[in-house]
C-alpha cells in the first residue's frame, strides 16, 4: 500500500502513544516494535495477511464480532450477540432464553434470526484515488455526494463479480481516505449453543458496564454454505463452511500482566469531533436519547407484562435498548464530571491558531474549518427538529416506505439505484421483511408510537412534517384521544402484519402501490415525494460537510503530526486490532477501592438471589458447591475465573471479539467496558479505560461441567 499523509503521520508519531488506538491491519508493521515489546510472539507482519492465521479466523456478524473455532465453521461470539436468535426460536412452552440451547448434532441446529450473516474479510485495499477523483474534488453539495456514491457502487460492483461476496467502500478520517473491503457473505447461519440467561446474561442490566462482573457472555453459531462451497440461502442440503483458519484454544490460563490483543470490528468512535458536536451530543442529543429509551423500556414492560409471547418477541429489542440506555447514561455522568469540552475547545482553538499563523496553511484550511463548524450546526438543528418523528412511525409504515422506495428504485438500471436498494441488497432486505412479525406485536407497537406521536404533535406547527401529518390524518394540537383514533384507523386498514402480504409487495410496481387501499401503503405513497425532497436537501448538506470536514481532518493530521501525536482513524465498523495487557485498576469507580484483574465463580454464588437478573442455574451452583472444576482452576485464584479486565481500546461492535494471548491463542471474548471509561469513545483516558472479557476457562468449564456440551468441546479440540 502506498504511503499516504495519514500513514506517514501515524508512523512518525506512534512511539509516544502506543497504548491507544484501533489499528487497521495494514498499519501493524508500523508498530511492530511496540507489539513485540508488549509481548507478541508472532511476527507482526503476519497480522496484515487477512487470509492467513490469525486474521483469517476473525469474522463480522454485521454489528458484533466473532471467530471461527473449528474446521467445521463453528463460530464463537457473545451471548448478547446471539440473543435475538435465541429469542426468535423461543416460545412460552420452549423458553430457550431461560433454559439455554445446545444442539448435540448438526440436525438439531436452528436457523438464526432473519438477516443473520457471517462476513469473512479477505481483502482491504486503498481506493481513495478512485473515489475522490480530480473530477469529484471539484464538486460540492449533493453533486459531490452523488459522485462519491457512484464511484463507491462501481468499486463494489467490480468486487462483487465474484459470487457470494459482499464488498464495501468505507470512509476513514472524515472522508479523506476510502478503503474497499471484500468479504465472503455467508447467509445460512444457525444457532448451535447458548447458555441459559442465568449464565449468559447473569447480572442483567444491573451489572451491565459494571465491575466486578460475573457474566458468561458467550454463544455459538455455525456457518453453512452449499455443497459446492458457495454462499447460499438456508437449505437443509447445505453443509458446514470450512474456514481456511480457525483459532486454537489456549492450553495455559491467563494472568495479570499478560499481553492481550483483541481483533474485531469496532463500530464507531468520535475522537476527531468538533467542540460544537461534543456540546450538542452531551447537552442535548444523549439526554434526549436517554429519556426516549427509558420511556420505550417502560412501555414495552407495561404492554408485555401479562403476555409471555409478546415479551419474547421484544426481548431482543429490550436487551439492545437497555444496553445503549445505560451506556449513554454512563457517558453523561463521565462528561458532567469532566473538563472534556473545555479541553476539546482549547485543542480546537490551538489548531485554528496554528492554521492562521501561516499564510499558506490559512489559505489551505481556514475556510473549510469555519465551514465545517457552520454546516454541522445546521445538521444538528435538523436532528433536534426531527427527533420525535423518528420514533413516531409505526413499524409497518416504515416497512411500507422501504418497499415503495424499492419499487421505484427497481425501475432504474441497477447501477443507478440508491445504495441499499440494489440487487445485492435483496437477500438481506427480503430476509428482514420476512421475519418482522417475529419481533412485532400490534398493541406494543401502537403504544410506543402513541407515546412519541404525542410528543411530536406537541411541537410547534412549523416543526411538523406536513406529509407525515396528512398521511396519518393528524393535525398539530390534537389531543391524545384523537391521535389514538388516527392510529387505530391506520393500523386497522393494513395487512402488512401478515408475512405473505409483505413478501408480495417486494415485487410489485409503483403503479400497484399507487392503486392500493392498504392504509400503510397509501401513507407511504403519500409521503414519498416530500421524503425525496427532504433526502435531497439532507444530501446537499452532507456533501458540503464531507468536503469541509475532510479538509478539516487534513489540517488536524498535519497539526497533530507537527506535535508528534498519533492520528489513527476513528472506528467505522471495519477490521481493527488493539493490544495491551491484562490489568486491574489502582482506583475503582468509587475513587477509593482498587479493582482486581479477575473475578471468579465464588462471586456468582455471592450474587445469586434465585430470581430476576441474578438467577444462576441450579446445575451451575451445584457444580460450584462441589468444586467440580476439573482442569479449569486458576492456580492463584484456586477456583475458576469468570471475567477479567484489560487495557484495550474497544467500543460497540467489538462485542464477541477474540481476545488472544501472545501466541494468538483464544483466551476469552471481549464483551463490555466499565461505565466510567466508556466515554473513551469520545475522550480516551489511558489511566481509566478498561474493557471486560469473559475468560475462556469459564466458557469451557461451563460447557463441560454444567451444560455437557462435550460434542462442541471435542470439535474445538478443547477436551
Amino acid at each position: 500500500m502506498k504511503k499516504t499523509l495519514l500513514s506517514l503521520a501515524i508512523l512518525s508519531s506512534f512511539a509516544a502513544h502506543a497504548d491507544e488506538g484501533m489499528w487497521m491491519p495494514q498499519q501493524l508493521p508500523q508498530v511492530a516494535k511496540q507489539l513485540k515489546a508488549a509481548g507478541l510472539k508472532l511476527d507482526p507482519s503476519t497480522l496484515t495477511k487477512l487470509t492467513e492465521f490469525p486474521m483469517g479466523a476473525i469474522v463480522s456478524l454485521g454489528g458484533c464480532s466473532a471467530s471461527f473455532v473449528s474446521p467445521q465453521g463453528l463460530v464463537v461470539t457473545n451471548h448478547h450477540c446471539v440473543y435475538n436468535s435465541v429469542a426468535v426460536n423461543s416460545t412460552p412452552e420452549r423458553d430457550l432464553l431461560a433454559n439455554g440451547f445446545l444442539a448435540k448434532t448438526l440436525g438439531e441446529e436452528l436457523p438464526a434470526a432473519p438477516g443473520s450473516r457471517v462476513y469473512v474479510t479477505e481483502e482491504v485495499a486503498n481506493v481513495s484515488d478512485r473515489v475522490i477523483t480530480p473530477e469529484v474534488a471539484k464538486l460540492n453539495g449533493k453533486a459531490r455526494l452523488d459522485a462519491i456514491e457512484k464511484n463507491q457502487k462501481q468499486l463494489q460492483a467490480e468486487c462483487e463479480k465474484d459470487a457470494g461476496y459482499r464488498c464495501t467502500v468505507a470512509s476513514y478520517y472524515g472522508g479523506l481516505e476510502f478503503y474497499r473491503l471484500k468479504q465472503l457473505e455467508i447467509r445460512d447461519v444457525r444457532l448451535v449453543h447458548a447458555p441459559p440467561s442465568g449464565v449468559g446474561k447473569f447480572g442483567g442490566d444491573t451489572d451491565n458496564w459494571m465491575w466486578p462482573r460475573h457474566t458468561g457472555d458467550y454463544g455459538f453459531y455455525r456457518a453453512y454454505v452449499s455443497k459446492d462451497g458457495k454462499a447460499a440461502e438456508f437449505s437443509k442440503d447445505n453443509v458446514p463452511y470450512q474456514p481456511k483458519h480457525h483459532l486454537k484454544i489456549a492450553k495455559e490460563g491467563s494472568k495479570e500482566g499478560d499481553f492481550v490483543m483483541v481483533l474485531g470490528y469496532p463500530g464507531r468512535t468520535n475522537r476527531h469531533r468538533l467542540p460544537s458536536e461534543v456540546a450538542f451530543t452531551f447537552d442535548w442529543n444523549y439526554p434526549a436519547f436517554v429519556q426516549a429509551s427509558g420511556e420505550t423500556l417502560a412501555i414495552i414492560e407495561r404492554e408485555t407484562k401479562n403476555d409471555p409471547a409478546a415479551k419474547l418477541k421484544y426481548a431482543g429489542q429490550v436487551a439492545s435498548v437497555n444496553n445503549y440506555y445505560k451506556n449513554r447514561k454512563g457517558m453523561l455522568t463521565s462528561y458532567q464530571n469532566s473538563d472534556f469540552l473545555q479541553r476539546k475547545t482549547a485543542e480546537h482553538n490551538a489548531l485554528k491558531a496554528w492554521v492562521n499563523a501561516n499564510p499558506a496553511r490559512k489559505a489551505q484550511y481556514a475556510a473549510d474549518i469555519d465551514a465545517a463548524e457552520k454546516l454541522i450546526a445546521e445538521r444538528d438543528a435538523g436532528t433536534r427538529k426531527s427527533f420525535f418523528l423518528t420514533y413516531a412511525q409505526p413499524k409497518f409504515l416504515s416497512s411500507a416506505r422501504a418497499l415503495y422506495r424499492l419499487a421505484n428504485e427497481r425501475t432504474k438500471p441497477d447501477a443507478e439505484r440508491k445504495a441499499g436498494y440494489q440487487e445485492r441488497d435483496m437477500p438481506r432486505l427480503t430476509s428482514v421483511i420476512t421475519g418482522q412479525d417475529r419481533t412485532y406485536d400490534e398493541k406494543v407497537d401502537k403504544a410506543l408510537v402513541l407515546n412519541f406521536l404525542t410528543k411530536y404533535n406537541a411541537q410547534p406547527a412549523a416543526e411538523h412534517d406536513a406529509a407525515f401529518d396528512a398521511a396519518l390524518g393528524i393535525k398539530p394540537g390534537m389531543g391524545e384521544a384523537e391521535l389514538k383514533a388516527a392510529l387505530d384507523r391506520i393500523y386497522a386498514g393494513s395487512k402488512l402484519a401478515d408475512k405473505e402480504e409483505r413478501l408480495a409487495w417486494l415485487k410489485k410496481s409503483p403503479q400497484e402501490f399507487q392503486a392500493s387501499n392498504d392504509s400503510f401503503i397509501k401513507a407511504a405513497v403519500a409521503m414519498y415525494d416530500a421524503g425525496m425532497k427532504d433526502e435531497a436537501k439532507d444530501e446537499e448538506l452532507a456533501g458540503k460537510i464531507q468536503q469541509a470536514y475532510g479538509n478539516y481532518m487534513k489540517a488536524k493530521i498535519a497539526y497533530m503530526s507537527s506535535r508528534g501525536q498519533a492520528v489513527y482513524p476513528d472506528a467505522n465498523g471495519t477490521l481493527r486490532a488493539t493490544f495491551g495487557k491484562i490489568a486491574g485498576r489502582a482506583v475503582g469507580a468509587d475513587g477509593t477501592t482498587g479493582w482486581t484483574a479477575f473475578t471468579n465463580v465464588n462471586g456468582v454464588v455471592a450474587k445469586h438471589t434465585g430470581e430476576g437478573e441474578f438467577n444462576a442455574p441450579a446445575a451451575q451452583l451445584e457444580a460450584i458447591r462441589k468444586k467440580d472444576f476439573g482442569k479449569y482452576v486458576d492456580p492463584k485464584l484456586k477456583t475458576v475465573p469468570v471475567n477479567y479486565l484489560a487495557t484495550l481500546d474497544i467500543t460497540g461492535g467489538n462485542s464477541g471479539s477474540a481476545a488472544l494471548n501472545s501466541k494468538a491463542e483464544l483466551i476469552g471474548l471481549a464483551f463490555d467496558g466499565t461505565l466510567d471509561s466508556i466515554i473513551s469513545d469520545w475522550d480516551f483516558n489511558k489511566a481509566m479505560t478498561r474493557d471486560i472479557q469473559v475468560d475462556i476457562r469459564y466458557i469451557l468449564w461451563n460447557m463441560q461441567h454444567v451444560d455437557k456440551a462435550d460434542n462442541l468441546l471435542k470439535e474445538m479440540n478443547a477436551l
